[in-house]
């Protein structure tokens, strides 16, 4: 990927104001037909391995820079990192899907369901309870360590959710509220000219995690 996306967003970070966008709108501009144009390149490559996501198009997965301050104590108004979250459905989609984060010193990939709805969340932690040696295959095995940092942390429950025995060998499993896994990425990583294939591996290795929640959430 060019490496304008990751200048253009260092220079917003420091001048994160209407002023300064309006004047360097062009860079803006470039930077979003950049984005658009890589996704555009990763989804012929996802869809080899996940079909659901064949039909989709980068215009529908790309997230606005714009921000919404109206309830924020933070008002700036820009996000200073841009991203696309691709599934069949494009970024409305709950997920499954696959997620692109790019913002200088904190890029990464991810892939899983992040903020599902209760019945969501309750599907997936039965398809879990259930199938509970399995889903430990997908989280251990040797490709995805390599690729994932594990089950994100973040705001996991301190008790064990309701319905569920608290003896379940798998319970610390289940106190997740997204089941999410992510890969950090270096600034150069971004800016090699291998972006691309360390993308569609990545996501590749998070493919069987992807094809868990959607089973849960089919049922």
């Amino acid at each position: 990927m060019n490496n304008i996306v990751l200048e253009f967003l260092a220079q917003l970070e420091k001048n994160n104001n209407r002023e300064w966008f309006q004047l360097n709108k062009k860079q803006y501009e470039n930077a979003k037909t950049e984005v658009e144009s890589f996704v555009n390149s990763i989804i012929p490559g996802l869809a080899k391995f996940d079909d659901a996501v064949k039909y989709v198009e980068a215009k529908d997965c790309m997230f606005r820079i714009f921000r919404d301050v109206r309830f924020a104590k933070d008002k700036s108004p820009y996000k200073i990192n841009m991203g696309a979250w691709i599934t069949q459905a494009g970024r409305k989609s709950p997920g499954p899907g696959y997620y692109i984060h790019l913002q200088p010193g904190g890029s990464f990939l991810a892939a899983g369901v992040y903020m599902p709805e209760p019945d969501q969340l309750k599907k997936i932690r039965n398809e879990i309870y259930y199938n509970l040696t399995e889903f430990n295959l997908i989280l251990h095995e040797k490709k995805l360590t390599k690729y994932s940092t594990g089950l994100s942390e973040n705001e996991k429950m301190k008790m064990p959710p309701r319905d569920f025995p608290k003896d379940f060998p798998g319970i610390e499993l289940l106190k997740y509220k997204h089941y999410t896994l992510s890969y950090p990425l270096r600034d150069e990583m971004v800016a090699s000219e291998h972006f691309h294939e360390v993308v569609l591996m990545a996501f590749k290795t998070m493919y069987p995690f992807n094809t868990f929640l959607r089973r849960a959430l089919d049922d």
